[in-house]
């Protein structure tokens, strides 16, 4: 019995519409309009809340200044749980490929570094928060991807064993993690500004969530 670990945002579902709009609260607070826009700054969205204030704020012709980003986060949480599900959406195929998987009597698992917090709002407005045996946000531990413990809690947390466990993720973070866990590094293709993830050399990519559990079947250990 493996475990399988998701990463969440660009791998399992596409956030970036929320994030971004949640990052743009900011700049309209900050008197400047809306600077990302929906689809052509996914891939930046798809990064985290520190990474889309970061553009926006060289848009603004300023030098990135991490205070101030610091200061505009919590804002942008706030704005973000505010409105957590309006445009997100699972990629095709990422919830069918989960329930096969445990037809196949893997365990699995989310590690991501959104909020613990976020992370379970999220789910559960998606209603998918039950589907998997646990899930460790970026404040759940001390520590947050890329170490590999995140990973590693969540595989004990799902009643897996590290021995037998892989990561699904899309970017060098997570493959970083799964490599410093000792874990095969599964990178999907699908994501915003993910097609040369290749160039990491993962174990494997992922092209679509059919494909999972025939990926699954050669890294995990049968039942």
């Amino acid at each position: 019995m493996g475990t399988v670990v998701f990463d969440l945002d660009g791998t399992l579902a596409d956030t970036s519409g929320d994030l971004i709009e949640a990052a743009n609260v900011c700049f309209r607070q900050m008197g400047v309009g809306d600077l990302l826009v929906h689809g052509a700054d996914a891939a930046t969205a798809l990064t985290g809340g520190k990474a889309m204030l970061r553009l926006g704020l060289s848009r603004m012709g300023k030098a990135v200044d991490e205070a101030e980003v610091d200061r505009w986060y919590p804002v942008l949480l706030e704005a973000y749980e505010e409105k957590i599900d309006q445009h997100t959406v699972f990629f095709p195929g990422a919830m069918e490929a989960v329930q096969a998987l445990k037809t196949h009597g893997h365990k699995v698992s989310i590690c991501t570094n959104k909020p613990e917090k976020l992370a379970r709002i999220l789910f559960r407005s998606l209603g998918a928060l039950d589907e998997f045996h646990s899930l460790i946000g970026a404040d759940t531990l001390p520590v947050r991807k890329p170490d590999p413990e995140p990973l590693r809690e969540a595989v004990r947390r799902a009643g897996g064993d590290v021995s037998d466990a892989m990561m699904i993720g899309d970017t060098i973070t997570d493959h970083s993690t799964a490599r410093a866990a000792g874990v095969p590094s599964i990178l999907v293709t699908f994501a915003p500004g993910r097609e040369k993830v290749a160039e990491l050399e993962p174990d494997a990519l992922l092209h679509h969530f059919d494909d999972l559990p025939d990926i699954a079947s050669q890294y995990l250990r049968a039942l």
